[in-house]
């Protein structure tokens, strides 16, 4: 009995070292690899936006909006292609019978609205748009714009078979929001073979009484992807790497 009691603790003790070191399989910068920003748009980086109230705090206290602007910067000078996984709704969608929490509240605040998939009436400057200071940079040749994804993850989208059909297989994976369309796009890349890597100041959570989803979303990316970094980290990668 007394040396079950020691392998019992024994054990216990190798997953509580385990689970304290996570490894960290690391992530390099090279010919295969392209940035995936998800939903850099009004309605969750500009102040104005319809979700600013619960996210603001938390892109402010990473810096979001600038570390952002950082990766589009680091990818127009390095030609590194860049792929934007926007968030659009369209007047069929605000008919769906089934919704979750927070796609109805999406919805009943007009979040990423849009008039029409085929018309852009209305769409300038709108919840639904680019962050003004990104527009700049999302016009460059190096910037892909997918399909929009309609829940949380690119599993609507096109953005597997664009980064497939362009030849990569790594991902450099920053935007909004932390725990819902970022980390859904890690888990889903991550399912279907990609490289994966987070950059945990470009993006942010909602904080709420008792939520704070920032940071429920960190967890998550240290035990999922191949590597956490810094904006700063990865601008200095991506400098470094000679293509």
């Amino acid at each position: 009995m007394k040396n079950l009691l020691i392998t019992l603790v024994l054990m216990i003790s190798g997953l509580t070292t385990v689970s304290a070191q996570l490894p960290d399989p690391g992530f390099v910068v090279d010919e295969n690899t392209a940035i995936v920003i998800t939903d850099p748009q009004n309605d969750f980086l500009s102040p104005n936006g319809v979700a600013w109230g619960v996210v603001g705090e938390s892109v402010t206290a990473n810096n979001t909006v600038d570390n952002l602007e950082a990766l589009f910067k680091v990818a127009d000078k390095k030609n590194i292609a860049v792929f934007v996984s926007p968030h659009y709704y369209y007047p069929h969608d605000h008919t769906w019978k089934i919704e979750g929490a927070l796609e109805a509240l999406m919805h009943k605040i007009n979040m990423f609205d849009r008039k029409d998939a085929l018309s852009l009436e209305g769409f300038e400057d709108s919840g639904a748009d680019w962050l003004d200071r990104y527009k700049k940079y999302i016009k460059k040749d190096n910037v892909i714009v997918t399909s929009p994804h309609k829940v949380y993850g690119p599993e609507s989208n096109d953005l597997a078979l664009q980064l497939r059909k362009h030849g990569y297989s790594k991902v450099v994976l920053a935007g909004m929001s932390a725990n819902l369309c970022t980390e859904s796009h890690m888990r889903d890349l991550i399912e279907s073979g990609f490289d994966v890597a987070i950059v945990k100041d470009a993006t942010a959570g909602a904080i709420l009484p008792e939520m704070n989803a920032y940071e429920a979303a960190v967890v998550n990316f240290h035990m999922i992807a191949s590597h956490v970094f810094t904006t700063k980290e990865i601008v200095k990668e991506i400098k470094d790497f000679k293509n």
